[in-house]
């Protein structure tokens, strides 16, 4: 017997929460998320409990699909449940994502109607309840290769995508060709966004990474483009392929125009684009990084004789050498009441201010080169500083930009035309990594 079903992004946001019989209330959804983000383990339980109340959940997409029950319920029969929550979910929506669970959360909630009733599970197969869903699935717009309405630089949607700014692409795209002096260009981005949460102890908690393969084209005409990636390129834990380092992602989708026919034994797309910009791939990886994160932080909080809160923060960049990130800034919560602060960087293009309306300490650095290491100590007046208060500050949050680069490591091999085109034709690929949320706790 079901109790509730609620579904939580991995950042802990809630996406869809149905309580079936009034047995337990809605904390119950915090509960569950601090005791699965408490844990250091790799893979949390998927049973826990909390006083009488039962814990059932498994991980999918990203997201955390929970179960609570208070009868002595099989939790084999829950899960396989969940699972097949997750595939009907999935043949309605498309896909399995934070961003189609919230365009299609009115079908989900018909969904949960029909397929429990007062905690009692009715049915999962898609060909019975075909017959009694009215709510029509909502696509995803960036999968328009045609509908240009609303798209903005690199195919992302305008105010509804996190796009890369230009500043991290090491060739600009103009805005239209007539700026580009009639030449015949095509820019391939490979653009991906990283979540992550790492413990105190520097362990990684949590990991999301979402990317794009997004396509703006300027040839006169083009029948054909073949993009190649890496034979490497594989789709699930079971489809490791290839004699180099794997590239794996955990979901993949193409726009309906792509070509496959290539794409299971040469990792080849083919695409016919026409001028503009158009998203042909998206996809996901969740849980683990091929490489270690990006940065490291080792901080010391302590209280000196006079009654300041130091901060002395270490901040490691563990890119390759040759390569470095842009536009990087620290935010440090301090505690309430802060009210002057005194610095001391490592260098002086770095800049740091209290800023009182946020509650929060920002250290910004606009160039931070790899396997580098950089240092600031910050010294804050809190009136009536405590041990209590001195819990205030974390976790620390970071935003910044990584050229060059890609988590998955994603690569083009290479780029074809079809026909070859007459004169001088230019061809840019090009790789950014951006943080969409960057936690570390201290």
């Amino acid at each position: 017997m079901i109790s509730q079903l609620f579904i939580l992004s991995s950042k802990g946001d809630h996406l869809i929460y149905k309580d079936f019989r009034g047995e337990a209330g809605k904390d119950a959804v915090t509960v569950f998320y601090e005791k699965v983000t408490a844990l250091t383990g790799d893979q949390p339980p998927v049973v826990m409990s909390h006083k009488e109340l039962h814990f059932v959940h498994i991980r999918q997409g990203g997201l955390y699909w929970v179960v609570t029950t208070t009868a002595d319920a099989s939790p084999f029969t829950i899960v396989e449940f969940l699972n097949r929550l997750t595939t009907l979910i999935k043949d309605y929506c498309g896909s399995l994502s934070e961003k189609s669970v919230r365009m299609n959360f009115a079908l989900i909630y018909e969904l949960l109607d029909e397929v429990v009733d007062n905690g009692y599970i009715q049915t999962t197969s898609t060909d019975i309840l075909k017959n009694f869903i009215q709510t029509e699935a909502v696509s995803s717009k960036p999968f328009s290769l045609f509908d240009l309405s609303n798209v903005g630089l690199f195919g992302a949607e305008t105010q509804q995508s996190k796009v890369a700014p230009s500043a991290a692409a090491t060739r600009p795209i103009m805005s239209s060709r007539g700026e580009q002096g009639g030449k015949s260009e095509i820019f391939v981005d490979v653009v991906e966004r990283m979540s992550v949460v790492i413990g105190s102890n520097g362990v990684l908690m949590k990991v999301d990474v979402e990317g794009e393969i997004r396509v703006k084209c300027y040839m006169p005409s083009c029948l054909e483009m073949r993009i190649g990636l890496n034979e490497e390129f594989s789709i699930g834990k079971s489809q490791l392929r290839g004699y180099g380092a794997a590239v794996r992602v955990d979901e993949c989708s193409f726009h309906q125009a792509v070509k496959l026919d290539e794409f299971d034994q040469y990792r080849i797309l083919k695409v016919c684009p026409s001028q503009g910009e158009h998203v042909v791939m998206q996809y996901q990886l969740s849980d683990e990084l091929p490489s270690a994160p990006p940065f490291r932080l080792f901080p010391t909080i302590e209280r000196d004789n006079g009654g300041r809160l130091l901060m002395y923060l270490k901040l490691r960049c563990d890119l390759h050498p040759k390569s470095s990130a842009i536009n990087v800034s620290v935010t440090v919560p301090v505690p309430k009441g802060s009210l002057s602060l005194s610095q001391e960087l490592s260098s002086p293009d770095q800049t740091a201010e209290l800023r009182p309306q946020t509650r929060a300490v920002h250290w910004d650095i606009p160039r931070f080169p790899g396997g580098a290491q950089l240092s600031a100590l910050f010294k804050l007046e809190v009136p009536g500083l405590s041990s209590a208060s001195m819990m205030e500050v974390g976790p620390v949050g970071l935003s910044f930009e990584l050229p060059k680069y890609t988590c998955t490591g994603l690569q083009i091999r290479f780029l074809r035309l079809t026909p070859v085109q007459p004169g001088s034709s230019q061809r840019w690929v090009r790789y950014v990594t951006h943080s969409d949320s960057y936690t570390i706790r201290i």
